[in-house]
């Protein structure tokens, strides 16, 4: 489990593969889709083959294990970032309505300063691993966690809570006692957690799925409605990915409106042959694919590993917090992948951007510990 975790390829690799199964599994797809499917099976077999060779690990996990978060310079700053994000999360919450407690529809809904308020918002995901790692007092522990867990809820925003969801799994997984079983079931609880809040989430922003007009397999349709729900989320990106592959479908627009901020495309309103207008998730390769081909989708993919790796090798310099943020907030990406895009945007940027500035900050404020010795006697994390 340990030289999983610290194999930054898996990440990426592991999640693909099994998105593009699942897509097999639940429908019934053209010949003509399948090559679009092969075409991102072997491009994540390759970036593994890369990696395993060449690839940079993840530091032991007795690094992030000893290293002493709480009560540092970077743990001060992190505090004072959380307490900002937080307090945008209550903004949110009050300046606007709240989806779950009023219009499930309304969930996507961005006017009147809202989607400024939801950028800061939407870093609700880091609260939890702020909270577990720096906080000393318990209370504020756990109302960090409660807040990145809490938030994304009333705003329906499933996406957030899987980020919350992974980040607590991983800080979990990496400051474990390596001699220590691994914490499965905590681990396992978080993942049946997300699923349950996916499933019913989905049924209350989306409707039923009798609106969706996709081939979907036998066995898809014997499942329950929660599985559905999960089975289309995770399958759906690699099936419209064939798709277009098959239909040659030819526009940079989408990719130009994820890299620059206000350049916004709505997939609904536009011509893109979807096979299902209402379903128009389509991995994170996808505006690549429409932009420039398939080798253009194959090269997005090995940029994203790249990225990844980058974020592994800060992480070996340090396991601090901030390059830690880093690494989850990219393995996260990888990881959904599959999905829609999320690491080749200007706010993933603008995230790394600021935690690349909160870490500068926290070496230029005094440094009050430096002649005290470090002490591991607050092991929030683990607890």
């Amino acid at each position: 489990m340990s030289r999983l975790l610290r194999l930054p390829s898996i990440y990426l690799v592991l999640p693909m593969l099994l998105a593009c199964v699942l897509a097999l599994y639940s429908f019934d797809m053209p010949d003509a889709y399948l090559e679009g499917l092969g075409l991102l099976a072997l491009a994540a077999l390759g970036v593994l083959l890369i990696d395993l060779p060449f690839g940079t690990r993840l530091p032991p996990l007795a690094s992030f294990r000893h290293h002493r978060y709480a009560g540092t310079r970077e743990a001060f700053v992190a505090l004072a970032y959380a307490v900002a994000v937080g307090f945008f999360c209550l903004l949110d919450l009050a300046l606007f309505p709240i989806p779950l407690l009023t219009n499930p529809s309304s969930y996507a809904t961005m006017e009147g300063g809202h989607e400024h308020i939801r950028h800061i918002s939407d870093m609700c995901w880091t609260l939890p691993p702020i909270g577990l790692l720096c906080a000393r007092d318990r209370r504020l522990r756990w109302m960090l966690v409660m807040i990145g867990l809490v938030f994304p809820v009333l705003a329906i925003d499933r996406n957030r809570i899987f980020a919350s969801l992974f980040a607590l799994a991983m800080v979990l997984l990496l400051r474990r006692d390596e001699h220590k079983p691994v914490p499965w079931l905590r681990v396992m609880l978080l993942a049946v957690l997300g699923g349950a809040v996916f499933s019913v989430l989905g049924m209350l922003r989306s409707g039923s799925l009798d609106t969706v007009t996709l081939p979907f397999s036998e066995a898809y349709r014997d499942a329950s409605q929660g599985v559905k729900w999960l089975l289309l989320y995770i399958g759906a990106g690699p099936y419209n990915f064939g798709a277009i592959y098959a239909k040659h479908y030819v526009n940079a627009s989408f990719l130009l409106s994820q890299l620059v901020p206000g350049a916004a495309v709505a997939t609904g309103d536009t011509d893109i042959p979807l096979d299902a207008p209402n379903i128009n998730v389509g991995t994170e390769f996808f505006p690549f694919l429409m932009a420039f081909g398939p080798a253009g989708a194959v090269l997005s993919m090995l940029g994203l590993y790249a990225l990844l790796a980058w974020s592994v090798r800060r992480l070996r310099a340090s396991t601090g917090l901030f390059p830690l943020l880093i690494f989850l907030r990219v393995a996260y990406v990888c990881v959904m992948s599959p999905f829609a895009p999320q690491a080749y945007t200007w706010t993933n940027g603008g995230f790394i951007a600021v935690c690349l500035l909160l870490q500068a900050l926290a070496t230029w404020l005094p440094n009050r510990n430096a002649l005290h010795p470090l002490s591991d006697e607050h092991d929030y994390a683990t607890r």
